[in-house]
């Protein structure tokens, strides 16, 4: 009896902290046309944030669609990043594409598959324009609107993709692809500035 009242409560606790938060509907069609812009860093300057070095790789600016959007208390990679950005941009913000698609995720990475046998578009289409982001705020205004974002907002951030790395020999390394797939083909950004609508 004790575990069933402790499953409601902590799902009554999910709806009341917006855990699960509701998805913005948006009509069919290609909301962002723009391809993110990305700029390597020829000598890069590093900071520290939270007792991590961090190496600017990359200026970085994305218009995107939010696809998913899931927040991270425990292990290391937290401390830095609490949120991870599901995105899409191009045919991956057309609701049209989007409802043939199963977006999921595992922990901290993106997958897709068709809902039937037939894929809406070539498969290295798809990848090409959606990519998992675990985003780093500069600031406490920018983890602020971080938690706040739901599916189907539509953001425009600028930031750095970034190394961090730890005085221990941990290190945490940005893709600078936008084609790859799997294990170590999630940005890591530092967001400096992000608005959403």
């Amino acid at each position: 009896m004790r575990l069933y009242l402790g499953i409601v409560l902590l799902l009554a606790l999910a709806f009341a902290f917006d855990w699960f938060p509701n998805q913005i509907k948006r009509p069919p069609g290609v909301l962002v046309v723009d391809e993110p812009e990305q700029n390597l860093i020829g000598r890069p300057q590093p900071w520290r944030y939270k007792g991590y070095r961090l190496t600017p790789l990359a200026d970085f600016r994305l218009q995107a669609r939010v696809l998913m959007a899931e927040r991270y208390w425990l292990g290391r990679e937290a401390q830095l990043s609490p949120v991870d950005l599901s995105v899409g941009w191009r045919l991956m913000s057309d609701q049209t594409v989007l409802d043939q698609l199963e977006i999921y995720r595992g922990y901290r990475m993106l997958y897709w598959r068709p809902k039937s046998s037939q894929w809406p578009a070539p498969h290295a289409d798809i990848t090409a324009h959606v990519a998992n982001m675990h985003m780093i705020p500069a600031r406490d205004e920018i983890d602020s609107r971080l938690k706040s974002l739901r599916p189907g907002n539509l953001i425009d951030l600028r930031g750095f993709l970034v190394l961090a790395e730890g005085a221990d020999g941990w290190s945490w390394r940005s893709s600078l692809s936008r084609t790859d797939e799997g294990p170590g083909a999630c940005e890591l950004v530092w967001v400096d500035e992000l608005a959403a609508r």
